[in-house]
């Protein structure tokens, strides 16, 4: 039995899928099929149910998993160990949607370069959707996303800063003149949005929804947040973004806030990774980092 194998055995584990696994381990499909079947043979046992396209663990392949995590975990643990007394080093891999990308990381990375030059920083853009994916694929080690805080049975994600969002108009836009706003002043108002599946737009969704107005809404529907700023300024509609990607605009008069407030929207910039991911001093210090640098602000 190789260490090679059971890395391949946990990754096609977490994605259930020979093709996924061989690109994440940067393997031919083949490779990855001949090491299941090597590892199979010489345990005596089928830990893997081939159903057609789909694969799934077998009970014996459950239990298996639990101890080849604990074999590699102790490998990594004993590489590190040879290093112990040296500055730390290894390659970390992180993504996140648009918005912490954009305007909470950056500080973040800044300080963890300096602190620790010896790690390599990787990031690697998904889709929305596909956020949470690469970290069962084991295609990231942490993603940061801006979404309402919920529990997870597989992973860990860790709330670090709520986020208020704001509605947003032109300076000149009418609405601005109002000193309190209802429902129905929206009446046929434009609403400049980000795209479906991004996670607070189907939070916004869901509570315009509930409001009872979404059928007498008019959306723009766009790719980033930068679009919908200069269209907003442009007169063009209503904004509805969070405050951090705003500040500078506020700041300088170029967007007005609407005292319109979406009630029980509680949305939150968070850190999340595999439950079952073995947490090198790298992925240590850059969680521990992160919390320092983005819950300080």
């Amino acid at each position: 039995m190789e260490i090679r194998q059971l890395m391949t055995f946990r990754t096609v584990a977490f994605t259930l899928n020979f093709t996924r696994a061989a690109e994440a381990l940067n393997y031919v499909p083949s490779n990855v099929t001949m090491q299941m079947q090597s590892l199979e043979e010489e345990l005596g046992t089928q830990l893997i149910d081939r159903l057609g396209k789909q694969i799934a663990l077998t009970d014996a392949g459950k239990r298996f998993l639990l101890h080849a995590e604990k074999v590699l975990n102790s490998v990594d643990e004993a590489r590190l160990a040879m290093k112990e007394n040296e500055e730390l080093t290894g390659t970390l891999t992180i993504s996140a949607n648009e918005i912490p990308s954009s305007y909470r990381l950056p500080a973040v990375l800044q300080s963890f370069r300096a602190r620790y030059p010896g790690i390599r920083l990787i990031f690697r853009p998904f889709a929305n959707e596909q956020l949470k994916q690469s970290l069962y694929e084991g295609k990231t080690d942490i993603v940061f996303m801006l979404d309402e805080s919920v529990g997870s049975t597989n992973l860990m994600i860790e709330p670090l800063i709520e986020e208020p969002f704001l509605f947003l108009v032109a300076p000149d836009h009418p609405l601005v003149q109002r000193t309190y706003l209802r429902s129905e002043d929206f009446q046929g108002e434009p609403f400049l949005l980000t795209e479906k599946g991004c996670p607070y737009r189907t939070l916004f969704d869901r509570t315009i929804k509930q409001q009872g107005i979404h059928e007498s809404m008019t959306n723009l529907e766009f790719s980033s947040a930068e679009t919908i700023k200069q269209c907003a300024m442009a007169g063009i509609g209503i904004a509805f973004l969070p405050k951090i990607a705003v500040k500078a605009e506020l700041e300088r008069g170029e967007l007005i806030s609407l005292p319109w407030e979406m009630p029980n929207l509680q949305i939150v910039t968070q850190m999340v990774w595999h439950k079952d991911k073995w947490l090198s001093p790298a992925i240590k210090a850059f969680l521990e980092l992160t919390r320092e640098v983005i819950t300080s602000k």
